[in-house]
């Protein structure tokens, strides 16, 4: 799709800053047995010339063998092991949504077989001298429909409705003093601000079949823009940080793109920033992508069996969410 280039701050950096081409390897063999339409790479090149492991899998969409879902674990976090068992060992399992480590609650949305389960967080009770003041924004998922064609936008959840609203337009974050951000006040919002700079805001009911979400967006149209300011996610200079990441992209030939990078194994495998992990996703010929929780969630089942090795001490961290494939 295109999205004006004008509605966006985005992040466009020279290619110097953010070289992250490496070479890949199929390791299909490796998890067998696999239906043609999923294969598996990996790399252990450097980036920046430091230590750098991560995978990713290619999956034909239109494929009718493979089946596209989520899974949710209400009031309670699963392992991706856990998941996997839970679903009758699907292909793949990865972790998707950001969460609540106090009440296990999905920060992002979950779209099951079309229907809402889980639902964007988007008001930020602020801090100090605002304490009675509130964030808004508007967090990005990626979806699925019934046709088997993706899509990376950003939406307005609720559980007063049936379904998503999105968005392909993202705006700066609203404050006010409203702690509930409803639907007319988002509507309202954009229709001022689109009103000001002469563009017709949509909003379109988001049938999708299975969805998940995260943010921030990485990359639209093929391009690197990071709208991590807009959806109120990393601070400061953390944008920058080396992680361990998950994300999602498709391309524009009818691939869906996850990847996992390994990270916090100093000398081993140290992690992407946000703006590596974008590049790697644009040289794989992702048209949107966005990233998923990161740090010790991040990780991936083939078959069960891991393929970054989690940064958590303790092994796989338990989650709210996965985004699963299986064989039909």
């Amino acid at each position: 799709m295109f999205i004006p280039k004008s509605i966006f701050v985005f992040l466009l950096l020279p290619s110097s800053c953010c070289d992250a081409q490496v070479n890949w390897k199929n390791v299909s063999a490796d998890y067998a047995p696999l239906p043609a339409a999923l294969q598996v790479f990996k790399t252990s090149d450097s980036i920046d010339g430091k230590p750098f492991i991560a995978y990713f899998i290619k999956a034909k969409l239109k494929d009718k063998n493979l089946v596209y879902t989520a899974d949710t674990s209400l009031g309670r976090r699963l392992t991706p092991g856990q998941f996997y068992e839970k679903n009758s060992r699907p292909l793949v399992v990865v972790n998707s949504t950001f969460f609540s480590f106090s009440t296990n609650q999905n920060l992002n949305v979950v779209i099951k077989d079309g229907k809402l389960v889980a639902y964007n967080v988007h008001s930020i009770p602020l801090r100090g001298k605002d304490t009675l003041q509130f964030k808004h924004s508007i967090g990005s998922a990626l979806g699925i429909d019934r046709k088997r064609n993706a899509d990376v936008a950003w939406l307005y959840t609720d559980s007063a409705l049936k379904y998503s609203y999105a968005t392909q337009m993202q705006q700066n974050v609203i404050k006010d003093s409203t702690n509930h951000f409803s639907f007319e006040s988002i509507k309202n919002s954009y229709f001022s601000y689109m009103h000001s700079n002469k563009m017709t805001p949509v909003f379109k009911k988001w049938k999708m079949k299975s969805a998940v979400g995260g943010g921030p967006v990485l990359v639209q149209n093929g391009e690197l823009r990071i709208t991590n300011e807009e959806e109120l996610k990393f601070t400061g200079k953390a944008i920058n940080d080396k992680h361990p990441r998950t994300c999602m992209g498709y391309t524009s030939d009818g691939y869906l793109i996850i990847m996992v990078i390994q990270g916090r194994f100093p000398s081993i495998a140290e992690g992407a920033t946000l703006e590596q992990e974008a590049k790697l996703l644009i040289e794989l010929g992702c048209i949107e992508a966005l990233n998923l929780d990161g740090g010790g969630s991040s990780c991936m089942l083939i078959n069960g069996k891991e393929t970054i090795e989690p940064s958590d001490k303790t092994g796989q961290r338990a989650v709210p969410a996965v985004f699963l494939i299986s064989k039909k």
